[in-house]
């Protein structure tokens, strides 16, 4: 019987905090477990370095073939407006109300992680601030310029219509073959991630694990605030459809998302559920929900925000309000397109992390509470995106013409 890669993680997760335990907190003699903590940290760079390594040419195909991928239509044009100040508003305010509940409840704050203790003294240095971010984003040496660049790369394909397609078909090869390697090196995920809480449990305090509960608890109870209370006050406002009915007409749909932690497997249940309970047009519903399976993404947004200034706490180090913007602005920007799985999810959280200068081995903490964390995300992403679609039809119904 062959283990899933999310069940080979979660076992490398547990053997590494097993064997963190033995190796930092048990009564072994002083120094004699040097050698294999710095062997496990060998095995963990190894495969952070990797990561790092295929950041750039996933971030550039994923949002580039993400944005291009978007077929133009005479009546879309209509409804582009709508569409795009509803995804930016939503996920704006999803990234943003994440970090004032980290700012306020300040998980992690006072924990001592030696694993981050190198990062510490070069931070200062290479923390932006949001006039860096402005002239630096576009400098093709910088990883936020290759997003911005991946993303009017993505915009001009789509502008020259049948003259990009080839180009098109380029980036979209480039993107499978990322993919397939990033696949290959997700088959090392399991040491990896053992690897590096091996080293980060042998060398913290033992309260780590009530500081992860904790930020589990603000991650869950903020998504959840933005998924009942924000989204549906949204819908409420424009449509004047109530929130129970929303949720009632929607429920099948919310439930295969939590279920299979995937907004594309749940875009024919969403389709059904909204056009046959909801009453949106059938030709809207079919525009609207992928291109809001790609471009609004307030789960992901929010939890890559929240992660970042939870590691920001665990470094003991106080991210000024214009870092935090740079925060909320990468986290939207690769949440465009990404691809939806979590190796990909695991490479753009890097880009987050780095793009204020976070240490990168982090993702260890990340990604093994991660999976649980998906299923909640996804089932906001797949809301917010049923909500849009509502949104917009409402918006933009004096000019959409059914015959699109």
């Amino acid at each position: 019987m062959r283990i899933s890669l999310n069940r080979q993680i979660l076992i490398g997760a547990l053997l590494g905090i097993a064997f963190g335990i033995i190796l930092g907190h048990s009564s072994l003699p002083l120094g004699s477990t040097t050698p294999y903590i710095s062997g496990f940290e060998l095995l963990g760079n190894i495969f952070i370095n990797l990561l790092k390594m295929i950041m750039i040419p996933l971030v550039f195909t994923s949002i580039t073939a993400g944005i291009a991928n978007l077929k133009r239509s005479p009546q879309a044009g209509r409804i582009w407006p709508a569409l795009l100040l509803y995804s930016t508003t939503t996920t704006a305010l999803a990234a943003i109300t994440g970090l004032i509940a980290m700012n306020f409840i300040k998980p992690g704050i006072g924990l001592d992680i030696h694993l981050f203790k190198e990062n510490m003294t070069s931070f200062q240095a290479r923390s932006l601030s949001f006039n860096d971010f402005v002239h630096t984003a576009m400098s093709p040496n910088n990883i936020l310029g290759v997003v911005i660049l991946s993303m009017f790369l993505g915009i001009g394909i789509i502008a020259l219509g049948e003259k990009g397609q080839p180009l098109l078909r380029v980036i979209n090869k480039l993107f499978e073959l990322t993919m397939a390697i990033v696949g290959w090196i997700m088959r090392l995920a399991p040491v990896g991630i053992m690897a590096l809480l091996t080293k980060l449990v042998a060398r913290s305090d033992p309260s780590l694990i009530y500081v992860l509960g904790k930020y589990i608890l603000v991650i869950v109870g903020t998504t959840l605030f933005h998924g009942l209370i924000t989204l549906p006050l949204i819908l409420w406002l424009i449509t004047r459809i109530s929130p129970w009915q929303f949720l009632q007409a929607m429920k099948e749909a919310l439930i295969t998302a939590f279920s299979t932690s995937s907004s594309t497997a749940t875009l024919p249940v969403s389709l059904r559920c909204i056009t046959k309970n909801l009453k949106v047009d059938e030709h809207l519903a079919r525009f609207v929900l992928p291109v809001g399976a790609i471009l609004n993404m307030d789960g992901t947004a929010m939890y890559e925000a929240m992660a970042a200034l939870f590691v920001a706490n665990l470094c003991g180090v106080h991210l000024a309000l214009a870092s935090q913007l740079v925060v909320v602005l990468t986290a939207m920007m690769v949440s465009i397109g990404a691809p939806g799985i979590p190796s990909a999810g695991m490479v753009t959280m890097i880009l987050v992390l780095r793009s204020v200068g976070l240490p990168v081995s982090a993702v260890a903490i990340l990604i093994a509470i991660d999976r649980p964390l998906d299923t909640i995300r996804t089932v906001v992403n797949v809301e917010g995106d049923c909500i849009g679609a509502c949104v917009v039809q409402k918006i933009s119904q004096r000019t959409f013409s059914s015959k699109m």
